[in-house]
């Protein structure tokens, strides 16, 4: 007995989807003790098609904008607004290289420093408008020599800290690029 094409349709939507859903999981940052990486547990609610026809996963927060999103060597999103790299990078401003943290801590100022690189250069105002934030950035990267690991990074913490908290004076004194 032949399945009607509409139910074969409905299966193969909820198929991909589950698939995308396994590989947006699979491709997480986020350490896992599970083979394909994710870290979200085995009872986690499925992707259901919506009535759109397209799958959307139940009981999670909607994605994030395009425009709030960041570019890397391994991506191709879009570059985030300068308000919101700027919004990210203060974020840093209270947390501290403590034992439990020091690693994240710090990598998370990295990342958050050229993500506000990236804005910047990305901005219709041009890089030249942020001139003094690029340079302190470009300084930090002559330093690191490219080793962004975490001994490098704990060797360079003050300079690290330094730039982020340099270019947060910065970004106060041109409140126009972040609001």
């Amino acid at each position: 007995m032949a399945m009607p094409i509409s139910t074969m349709r409905g299966a193969a939507v909820v198929a991909v989807a589950l698939a995308a859903l396994s590989v947006s999981c699979g491709t997480s940052s986020k350490g896992s003790a599970s083979p394909g990486g994710s870290s979200a547990p085995s009872s986690a609610p499925a992707a259901a098609p919506s009535p759109s026809g397209s799958a959307a996963p139940t009981g999670s927060a909607p994605a994030a904008p395009p425009a709030s999103r960041t570019t890397s060597a391994q991506s191709s999103e879009p570059v985030s607004l300068v308000r919101d790299a700027f919004a990210g990078l203060q974020a840093t401003l209270g947390e501290s290289c403590t034992p439990g943290n020091c690693a994240y801590f710090l990598g998370r100022v990295y990342d958050e420093l050229h993500r506000m690189d990236a804005a910047m250069k990305a901005d219709p105002k041009g890089p030249g408008h942020f001139p003094e934030p690029i340079a302190l950035i470009e300084k930090l990267d002559a330093e690191l020599a490219g080793d962004r690991s975490f001994e490098n990074l704990k060797q360079h913490q003050t300079l690290l800290i330094s730039t982020r908290d340099k270019i947060n004076v910065w970004m106060q004194g041109h409140p126009d690029d972040y609001r």
